[in-house]
């Protein structure tokens, strides 16, 4: 999973970004500090990979990976080259989902590109640049598909009919993902792989002491169907320092239940609608893995090997939680919790799944 940190300049993404992944990205108050995306590749915290691992004596416990991309922050004008443009633009492109940081905190020492705390102004700055960029992207490939449409080719028709639904959309403030690809238009968005396409998690960067999202950013992003999380970018940054206990005996005291990582990653895990199940076979590897809820045991084991998937023979199921109280699989063999089941079984959030194959 690849998700690009992105906002106004000075807005904490770099901030935020060190904050999770301890990666150490340059910050400064001054526009354009990261200029090439920062990419750190981070761990997801799972209590129930650690309690399989304890239960089966892993030899290794390998948690799902996020990757994190700090892109540099975006200006009015993007779209036509103004700041960093292009480059910002193309590293979005590569994520899955974009993380969106808006500054609502007040501190005075950071000044703000437009002179101005607003954070729904500012998220809207950056909406209106990733629309006029999907939008003459989108212009220029209806040209292109207007002519293939012309032989008849029934995919490019279905596809220009959807192009032109697309800049329709584009051009009265609607985002991509608002416009379906039909089936006959086949791998229509793969070949445009629009920007606001993506999925959206609104980050607002928040002052100390407070652990709501602002009621404007909340009605923003309910508005556009994303999710919203607020986190005081400094205060992680502050608690990265130090030791474990310390940084959570601070967080009790301040009143924050969790990490800004912990929190940020159930957060992308709504947005993007995932259940994690686990691979784990006595004294060796424990590994967690995600999957689009509604995904399949077949789907699953494409997510351990290609060729595992190929050789789909059936799975053998527990619950996590059942697992660790039998103490082991031999322990819910003879309770009857582990069940068998075939290649169309909808695979549960918190699943230990062994693909015979």
């Amino acid at each position: 999973m690849k998700i690009g940190i992105v906002g106004m300049p000075n807005a904490g993404k770099s901030t935020l970004f060190n904050a999770l992944t301890a990666a150490g990205a340059e910050t400064a108050g001054h526009p354009f500090t990261t200029i090439e995306p920062n990419v750190a590749v981070v761990g997801v915290p799972d209590e129930r990979l650690d309690r399989i691992a304890e239960v089966l004596g892993s030899s290794e416990v390998v948690p799902e990976t996020i990757d994190f991309h700090d892109i540099a922050g975006l200006v009015a004008g993007a779209s036509k080259g103004e700041g960093l443009g292009n480059r910002f633009l193309g590293s979005i492109r590569e994520t899955d989902a974009i993380c969106h940081v808006v500054r609502a905190h007040g501190a005075g020492a950071v000044a703000h590109p437009e002179g101005r705390i607003d954070p729904v102004a500012d998220a809207e700055l950056i909406e209106t640049e990733l629309l006029a960029a999907d939008l003459e992207q989108a212009e220029r490939r209806l040209e292109k598909v207007t002519k293939e449409a012309r032989s008849g080719d029934k995919r490019a028709v279905a596809e220009r009919e959807w192009l032109t639904d697309l800049v329709e959309a584009l051009a009265s403030g609607q985002p991509a993902r608002t416009v379906p690809v039909p089936e006959a238009a086949g791998d229509a968005l793969r070949k445009l792989w629009p920007l606001t396409a993506k999925p959206v998690l609104y980050v607002a960067n928040v002052d100390e002491g407070e652990d709501e999202v602002p009621a404007a950013i909340a009605a923003h992003a309910a508005e556009r169907a994303a999710v919203a999380v607020a986190i005081s970018a400094r205060v992680e940054s502050e608690l990265r320092e130090l030791p474990a206990a310390e940084a959570e005996e601070m967080r009790a005291a301040l009143g924050i239940e969790g990490s800004g990582l912990e929190r940020l990653i159930r957060a992308a895990f709504e947005l993007l609608d995932l259940v994690t199940f686990f691979t784990a076979d006595t004294g060796k590897e424990a590994t967690a893995r995600t999957l689009s809820r509604g995904g399949t045991a077949y789907e699953a084991a494409g997510r351990v090997h290609t060729d595992i998937q190929r050789g789909f023979v059936r799975a053998e199921v527990v619950g996590w939680s059942d697992l660790a109280e039998a103490g082991g699989y031999a322990g819910a063999r003879d309770r009857g919790l582990l069940r068998t089941e075939g290649r169309d079984y909808v695979v549960r959030d918190g699943d230990v799944i062994e693909i015979k194959h």
